[in-house]
Formats: C-alpha cells, sequence, structure tokens
C-alpha cells in the first residue's frame, strides 16, 4: 500500500509522521524549507502535560528534558498584589498522581522541531522531501497524487495526505476548503532576554502593572526558559501601529524596573551612585541586568476549517485551525490532532476503515476546537473591557474571577484550556456495552496517568504504553505484593487474557492497584490516545468485543460504507486524469516515494513578525468579492458588511450567548451589543468572513 503523504515539516507534521512510523504506516513528509529550522529564542511553546507526554513518546523525552523548563509556580498579580498562586508538583514519575497539578513544558519551539526532525531521522519507515513545493492535488477511490515544485518536483502517491502547512495551506486551498473567523484577536510584543527577576522558577501573569498605566486593559507575562532565559509578552491595545524598539525596549525597563523593587537614586539624576545608566531607570527603581536575545511581534487569529476531511485528504494544526487567546495554545491543539489522527489512519492503512472511522477524525477534534474558540470568544469581553457589570450580568454572583479565567487558558484547565472530552464521539459504544459502572473518568474523557502492571512485570505510567492499540485496564487492588506468576494464572485473568486476544483490534492487558472511583475488577477500555471508551464490572466478553467494534468504526448506529458526516458532505474530489500525469510517480502508479508541500507561514501556533507588524496569517483565503470589513467588535461577516457591534443571530440571543449572522453577513438586532460572536457554534454555518 502506498505511504502517507504529510505536507508540511512543522511541530505537528513531524509528530504525525513519527506516530506513524511508530504504527509501521510508511510516510512521506514534503518540506517546501530547506530543513534548517531558524532560531528563535522569541518564538516558544508551552505543551500541556498530555501533548508533552505524546511528545515524550515519539522519541523526543530528553528534548523536552534538556531544551525545556517545568514551572515550581504560577501566580497572578494585579497592581502590586499577589491575586492567586498555584504550586505545581514536582516531577516523581514513580509516584501516584498528587493533588497538586502538572506543570505545563515550556521550551523554543526551534528546539522542539530539531528533536522530532532528529527522532525522525531515526525512522526507516518515514522521509523527509526538503525543497517540495506542493502545486496540485488528485485523489480517486484507490489513493490521492500530489505534484510538487522545486529541486524534487514530481508527481507522487499516497494512501492518505494530510496538510499540516500551516495558516496559510496550500492543501486547505486546493481542497477549496473555507478559513472563516476573526483575525487579529490579540497582539502581543514579545521578548527573550537572559536575567533574575524575583521568582525563580516561576511563571508569572502581572495585570494592570503600575508602571504601564495600570490600565485594566495592560498585561504582561514572564515565563521562565532553559538556561536563565525568560521570555515576556506586553499585551498591545487593539490596532495595528508598529513597535518600534526603543518603545519595546521602554517595556522591559519599566517592566523589570517594577519587579525589582525600590532602592535610593542619587537626587535629580536617575541614575545609580556608579552613573551606570543601564542600572537606574527613573527615580527609585532599579533595572536589573538584563541581555536581549530576541524580540518580535505575536498576532493571534481565531479561524476554524469548514471541513477536516474531503476523502482521502485531511486538514491538521495551523491549516485547520488557528487560536491562542487568553493564554490558549494552538500548537497543543495541533498535536491532539496528530495524536488523534494517527492511529484511525494506522488501523485504515494496514486493516482499511470504515468511513464512520475516518470522519471521526473532523467530529471530534473539530468540535473540540470550535468549543475553545467559542469558549475564548464570550471570555474576550469580560476579560478585556474592564466593566465589571457584565461579570454581575453573564456570571452571577461573580464565582469566577477575571483572574480565574486567565489562569485556566494558561494553565490548561476548564473550557479554555482542559483537554478535550469527546462525549459524543461517532466511535462510542452502543448503550448495552457502556452500562457499566460509575468511574471519576468519563466516557470520552482522557484517563488519569496511574501506575500499571504490564504483562512482562514492569511497572509504568499508564500514559506511556499509549498509542499502539486498545488498552485494556483491570483495577485489581493488591496485585502489587504478589509474585507475577501467581496473580497472572489465578482469579479474573485467565478468562481477561483470553477476552483481549479475542478482541478484533491489537490491544494490551494491564493491571492496576487502583483507579480514581474504579472498584476492584473493574475493567477499562482505552483508546490509542488516551480517550476512555467504557468502564465494565468485571469479564463481560461480548461487551468488550462491541466496544472494540465501535472504536474502530464498526456497525453500529452507522456502519462502514455509511453517508459522511456533514463536515465532509458535499466536498468535491478531483478524479486523476484519465492518462495520468506523465513521468515516474505518476497517480497512477503505486509504490513512489510521496513528495510534500509549501509552507506559507510556520506550523506555529500564531503569526510571529521579528519586524513589529502583524502576522501575515489573516486568512490568505482571497474568494469571491474580496475581504469582509470589519466591524466595530473585530468580527467580520461574509459579506463584506460592517457589523455595528456583534452581527448576532436570534436564535444565539435566545440561548443567551454572543452569537453572528449565520448565513451571508446579515445582521441580527437580538444580541449583545459589542460583543464578538463565537467562531462555530455546534451544529450551525460559521459566522465569520467567508470571503477572507
Amino acid at each position: 500500500m502506498d505511504p502517507v503523504i504529510v505536507v508540511g515539516a512543522g511541530p505537528v507534521g513531524l509528530s504525525l509522521a513519527l506516530a506513524l512510523a511508530r504504527l509501521g504506516v510508511p510516510s512521506v513528509v514534503l518540506d517546501e524549507t530547506p530543513g534548517q529550522e531558524e532560531t528563535r529564542p522569541a518564538r516558544t511553546a508551552v505543551l500541556r502535560p498530555d501533548t508533552a507526554a505524546f511528545v515524550g513518546r515519539l522519541g523526543c523525552a530528553d528534548a523536552l528534558e534538556s531544551a525545556g523548563t517545568r514551572w515550581t509556580a504560577w501566580r497572578i498579580m494585579r497592581r502590586r498584589r499577589l491575586v492567586e498562586r498555584v504550586a505545581f508538583a514536582p516531577r516523581t514519575p514513580d509516584d501516584a498522581a498528587g493533588p497538586a497539578p502538572a506543570s505545563p513544558v515550556h521550551l523554543p519551539q526551534h528546539a522542539l522541531t530539531r528533536a522530532l526532525r532528529a527522532a525522525l531521522a531515526r525512522e526507516k519507515l518515514a522521509e523527509v522531501v526538503t525543497g517540495s513545493r506542493l502545486a496540485d492535488l488528485e485523489q480517486d477511490e484507490h489513493g490521492i497524487s500530489a505534484h510538487t515544485r522545486g529541486p524534487n518536483g514530481t508527481w507522487w502517491r499516497g494512501s492518505y495526505l494530510i496538510g499540516c502547512d500551516g495558516p496559510r495551506s496550500t492543501v486547505r486551498k486546493l481542497l477549496d476548503i473555507r478559513f472563516p473567523g476573526r483575525t487579529a484577536v490579540e497582539r502581543h510584543a514579545v521578548a527573550a532576554l537572559r536575567c533574575e527577576l524575583p521568582w525563580p522558577g516561576e511563571a508569572l501573569l502581572h495585570r494592570s502593572p503600575p508602571r504601564q498605566g495600570g490600565g485594566p486593559g495592560s498585561e504582561v507575562s514572564a515565563r521562565p526558559l532553559a538556561d536563565g532565559l525568560w521570555r515576556l509578552d506586553w499585551l498591545l491595545p487593539p490596532g495595528r501601529e508598529l513597535v518600534t524598539p526603543d518603545a519595546l525596549v521602554a517595556r522591559i525597563r519599566d517592566s523589570l524596573a517594577g519587579w525589582s523593587g525600590t532602592s535610593p537614586a542619587e537626587p535629580g539624576t536617575g541614575t545609580g551612585p556608579d552613573g551606570d545608566g543601564n542600572r537606574w531607570h527613573g527615580p527609585g527603581r532599579l533595572v536589573p541586568p538584563y541581555e536581549l536575545l530576541d524580540t518580535g511581534v505575536h498576532t493571534v487569529h481565531h479561524r476554524l476549517a469548514r471541513h477536516w476531511r474531503q476523502g482521502r485528504a485531511f486538514l491538521a494544526g495551523d491549516a485547520a485551525h488557528l487560536l491562542g487567546a487568553l493564554g490558549t495554545q494552538g500548537l497543543d491543539e495541533g498535536l491532539r490532532d496528530a495524536e488523534n489522527l494517527a492511529w484511525k489512519l494506522g488501523l485504515a492503512w494496514h486493516h482499511g476503515a470504515s468511513e464512520l472511522l475516518l470522519d471521526s477524525y473532523q467530529a471530534e477534534r473539530r468540535g473540540a476546537v470550535a468549543a475553545r474558540l467559542r469558549a475564548a470568544d464570550q471570555a474576550l469581553p469580560l476579560l478585556r473591557d474592564g466593566r465589571s457589570v457584565r461579570w454581575r450580568t453573564v456570571l452571577p454572583g461573580a464565582a469566577r474571577g477575571r483572574s480565574t479565567l486567565l489562569t485556566d487558558g494558561h494553565l490548561g484547565r476548564g473550557p479554555l484550556g482542559a483537554p478535550p472530552v469527546y462525549a459524543r464521539t461517532p466511535l462510542a459504544p452502543p448503550a448495552g456495552a457502556a452500562d457499566g459502572p460509575l468511574v471519576e473518568t468519563v466516557p470520552g474523557a482522557p484517563v488519569v496517568d496511574v501506575a500499571v502492571t504490564a504483562s512482562d512485570g514492569s511497572v509504568v505510567r499508564l500514559h506511556d504504553r499509549l498509542g499502539q492499540g486498545l488498552l485494556v485496564l483491570l483495577v485489581a487492588p493488591g496485585t502489587t505484593v504478589w509474585d507475577r506468576r501467581h496473580w497472572q494464572s489465578a482469579g479474573l485473568m485467565p478468562r481477561l487474557t483470553s477476552a483481549v486476544a479475542a478482541l478484533p483490534m491489537s490491544a494490551e492487558l494491564l493491571v492496576t492497584e487502583s483507579y480514581p472511583g474504579a472498584a476492584a475488577h473493574t475493567v477499562l477500555l482505552v483508546r490509542p490516545d488516551g480517550h476512555l471508551v467504557t468502564a465494565l464490572a468485571g469479564v463481560r466478553p461480548e461487551e468488550m468485543t462491541a466496544c472494540a467494534e465501535a472504536v474502530r468504526g464498526g456497525a453500529h448506529g452507522r456502519g462502514a460504507g455509511a453517508a459522511r458526516r456533514a463536515g465532509s458532505e458535499g466536498a468535491p474530489v478531483r478524479p486523476a486524469g484519465a492518462g495520468g500525469p506523465a513521468g515516474p510517480g505518476t497517480s497512477g502508479t503505486s509504490g513512489a516515494a510521496p513528495e510534500l508541500g509549501r509552507s506559507d507561514s510556520p506550523d506555529a501556533p500564531d503569526s510571529f513578525d521579528a519586524s513589529g507588524r502583524s502576522g501575515a496569517s489573516d486568512g490568505a483565503e482571497r474568494g469571491g468579492s474580496g475581504e469582509g470589513t470589519t466591524g466595530a467588535d473585530g468580527a467580520t461577516d461574509a459579506g463584506g458588511a460592517t457589523g455595528a457591534g456583534g452581527a448576532t443571530g436570534a436564535r444565539w440571543a435566545a440561548e443567551g450567548r454572543n452569537g453572528g449572522a449565520e448565513g451571508g453577513g446579515t445582521t441580527g438586532s437580538a444580541g449583545t451589543a459589542g460583543a464578538p460572536s463565537p467562531v462555530d457554534p455546534v451544529g450551525t454555518s460559521m459566522l465569520h468572513s467567508e470571503s477572507d
């Protein structure tokens, strides 16, 4: 069977190719660049515990430890007062999870990309083809062909193709998939510098810092990196004015001086006793020594592709979605795309796949990202306009303050940042097989990383076994006090072992002393991406088989060959030409090594421009009559008309949500004035610009 073609060699594309290789699926990564990653200390990635674990399983654990840093705490200050401090659990992988949350991993993105490239270079089943710019796609019922230009320009034949080629995705344009949303939701000035701050190892979000005016919209964050480096981000006011080098240096000095405490200065000079103007800044404030390494402007866009699958072609990462406001991380979602899609393509490549299995990628991942974007859109006006009346209206009793919402986004909690729950997945088991005991993890949610015993007697973490197949976890208290030779042949184990061996997909049997909320002899079925399928009371072979069939897209509800979900209905598929392109590796020839496509913008969470201008990723699609104009709230309607305070559909207003015009740019009258509309309500059309 032909290899999988991955277009784009950013972190998402490289991770996907590595995950496929772990499943025995060959792939070719088409890289438009020469393969040399630019060193940018100010361009960093924050990986949540689940995505960091995924990258670690791909062979990059050492790089995460050497190039990344884990924070000891997260603190929020407002003016000069500490509002909240969240301490992170120390890294003790052999211990049970404690009440304290695990820290994210913060590292330069170029270090992450280089580690992924190095891991991919060791894989025999994966190949990276540099200097390859995607020019055309053709697909039929047997495979998909990609034509590239450049030094390695040719036609490549693949079984499937995934566009991981960034915000200006060529794959998305060739498939004629629209990419509506909002441009420049937030802008941040960014600097990477080496210095000492009063909170070593702790990340800081400082709201309304007094030395920067103390207004409700001012905000600066400081996040530590390895080797004494820090990344500082300043929230910029709306607009597209340039951030000059002098203005950025002034922000750096203001922030460092405000955090350094007071110190007497010589009267009337504003400099220290040694006359060093680089150390004193203003009366009574000391600017600690620092070394400025890199600067830029980080522009956040919120966009969501209409479809993530068209036939044998898929979108992932920034090609499918852009987000990043309020501390959310677009790269996290891209890595979750890769993990979700890899095991499904692995089943499809080795055993064939139903339409239900392939469609479930869009249903699960697009739904999760859409929910994240809606949560951010609804929180933005509350967090940025500074009017407390809305808190009493939208959140009675002010149960969740601004600081709590910001913490959620930055630390991966709540609707702004928590790992997704696929509660309505098409791969859910039939009702009869899902009526098991209740545990603290609901079906569709990520499982807790408990210590488990494998069949060879080794004790590992549950998350370390993800990625290869279905996991069957037996809760058996007291197992560790017995020799493995005894408990493997006693009690439920012989029947459970036979039931696991008879499952219709590869599975591994694990045993744990305890799982949160689970009684003894509970059996948990876990998907390859770590989401719970169901929990069963004891050994129930028929229910286990039904659950495994559901996970692989079997015939319950909608079976193999069922009609495609709305996300891929009506999408045109270009058939290969009658004779096929001339030359070797044509669309009619299988086995040709695929080659990959272009990435106009790096596969990163947001656009990033060292010149200080807002990033170039504002959709890059210019269909129809041109761009829509932006209304007073920043939303863009589909017909180019200006919204006067948030185009809001009456249906969404009735539900108490911020909405937008559901059709071609009409303006509702019952919406919340001045509030941006959600990006993509589930089950409805997109609310923002279709002509960007």
